[in-house]
């Protein structure tokens, strides 16, 4: 198992915040007045801008839905850089398990067992394998979890669900179930009643869930400011989103609300706060109102914290049509729960974008998932002759070897290697696979015989596994290998320096896994039926040459 990641500061409990002579005062106004409502000054109108460093400390993730489906998968799959998260009306960590009905029926309804035991092992397995960072970082993080009883759209019980998920874990929890409230934010400046479920689903029950959540996360909070003061930055999300935001459903505008005093230099905390469907600034002109009404910027003041709002939109296709963040696999995207998931790393980037000294620190890496809609095998005689394209893949897997009908199978891999950090020097690179079945020793067939990994710089054809692949030109043959391995995972040798050259970092490289001989009778294995093929690839701050 990877060691926990260097880059998250484990945070005191009971830190007290520098906060203001104001926030003193609102303190002293809570006391007398306990009952006094929130002030509703007008929010801050955004100002175009970048995302710049700010001296960080500690960073959080929080959200609603799709959003706080989206909170726990960043506090899973980076617990290295996220000290806790806070999620409203979601559920357990990967809960759709790549599939939309299981999202639908077990992770928003209750006619699906959402098999929180297997969620676990999955979570324990991906550590592993290095897909999330280490769950032992999970031990003592604070999670706030709020289920209202008037939920019917994400119901109690798959919040009951998520609060033992992170308990399973060692996790710090907090869980607010008192309330009536729908499906919604709770805010005090929630313009609906406490139990609708309607828009802008932000909901005012007469409590402060703000201070309570970030009360538990921090673990002590300055009272809010009466309006926010600070400056809310609108920045462009195609700079962190290799291909263009909308490729992978998220819009060209985000926000972060910077208080003064982090503009000024001090220690600051950074919260990502994550809205649900149909809550994102361009989604039928919602605008800015996740942002100004979550009540999260009023805390922000006065507890030295920058709020950073990232924005997922609606596609153009029946994929995402409410702007949802992507916590079931749209678009294709199975790594969407874990490192290489396309909308995790472009929410990290703009993390790294505002931490400046950790953008990412050297050695880091990326997990990139290979596409399942592009993955295959190929069979053909010896020779070669005879290809056609395999069909037992999600019965079996993808095939290798001598199958019982004579033929010689070749598998083939995608993988979207732009998910590689512009700007980084490429280190290393391996493979892993998993055994999911197979007959006989290939690697004895005959004796030496190795399993090789041909890398092809685009693709070996169309993308889309077709016949030729078996014997296309790859870019560079036997770029890696695989020992012989009869159950479990296996990871490659490193791929050699061309191959590493070959990876294209502006969009597909396949991988073509083939025997080096034909084995002389029939010896195959399946590798991967239930998950993608992994390729890691770590990589460093490019050193610039001096001229």
């Amino acid at each position: 198992m990877p060691p926990p990641r260097p880059d998250r500061p484990r945070r005191p409990r009971l830190r007290r915040r520098t906060g203001r002579l104001t926030a003193l005062l609102l303190l002293a106004a809570t006391a007398l007045f306990p009952g006094a409502s929130p002030a509703t000054a007008a929010a801050p109108a955004p100002v175009p801008g970048e995302l710049r460093p700010y001296n960080v400390d500690a960073v959080y993730s929080s959200g609603i839905s799709s959003g706080g489906y989206m909170a726990t998968q960043l506090h899973v799959a980076y617990s290295g850089t996220f000290s806790g998260s806070a999620a409203f009306a979601s559920g357990p960590y990967d809960c759709a398990q790549n599939t939309l009905s299981t999202a639908l029926n077990a992770c928003m309804n209750t006619t699906q067992d959402l098999q929180l035991a297997k969620l676990e092992q999955t979570t324990r397995d991906r550590s592993a394998r290095g897909l999330v960072d280490p769950v032992a970082n999970l031990a003592g993080d604070p999670v706030y979890v709020f289920s209202g009883s008037g939920d019917a759209t994400v119901k109690r019980p798959v919040a009951d669900a998520l609060a033992d998920y992170y308990g399973r874990f060692g996790a710090s929890v907090r869980y607010d179930r008192s309330s009536a409230a729908g499906h919604a934010w709770i805010s005090p400046l929630g313009p609906n009643s406490c139990a609708v479920t309607q828009s802008p689903w932000i909901n005012n029950c007469g409590l402060d869930a703000e201070r309570d959540l970030l009360g538990h996360l921090l673990g002590s909070v300055a009272a809010p400011s009466a309006a926010p003061g600070g400056t809310l930055v609108q920045f462009d999300q195609n700079a962190y989103a290799p291909g263009g935001a909308a490729a992978i459903s998220m819009g060209d505008k985000g926000f972060a609300y910077v208080p003064t005093s982090c503009s000024d230099g001090a220690l600051c905390t950074l919260m990502v706060a994550l809205h649900g469907c149909k809550q994102g600034y361009g989604h039928q002109g919602f605008g800015t109102q996740f942002v100004d009404k979550a009540y999260l910027n009023e805390y922000a003041d006065t507890n030295d914290m920058i709020v950073l709002y990232p924005q997922a939109a609606a596609t153009t296709t029946l994929e995402n049509p409410n702007g949802c963040w992507n916590w079931w696999g749209y678009l294709g995207d199975s790594a969407y729960a874990h490192h290489g998931g396309k909308q995790i790393e472009a929410v990290m980037a703009m993390v790294r974008a505002l931490r400046g000294s950790t953008a990412p620190p050297a050695g880091d890496r990326v997990a990139l998932a290979s596409v399942d809609a592009q993955d295959g095998y190929v069979k053909a005689a010896a020779d070669g002759s005879g290809a056609t394209a395999g069909t037992l893949e999600d019965t079996y897997g993808l095939a290798l070897g001598r199958g019982t009908d004579g033929k010689v199978n070749r598998a083939l891999l995608s993988f979207d290697t732009s998910g590689i950090p512009a700007g980084k020097e490429v280190t290393r690179a391996y493979l892993t696979v998993s055994r999911s079945g197979g007959s006989g020793d290939p690697w004895a067939s005959p004796a030496g015989n190795r399993l090789l990994a041909d890398v092809r710089t685009g693709c070996f054809g169309t993308c889309a596994v077709e016949a030729s692949d078996w014997s296309a030109a790859a870019t560079v043959s036997g770029g890696a290998r695989f020992a012989a391995f009869s159950s479990g995972t296996a990871t490659s040798t490193d791929l050699s320096p061309e191959a590493l050259a070959a990876l294209d970092r502006r969009g597909t490289t396949q991988v073509r896994l083939r025997f080096e001989s034909a084995p002389l009778s029939t010896a195959y294995l399946f590798v991967n039926r239930d998950t993608p093929v992994t390729l890691t690839v770590e990589y460093r701050q490019a050193v610039p040459v001096e001229e």
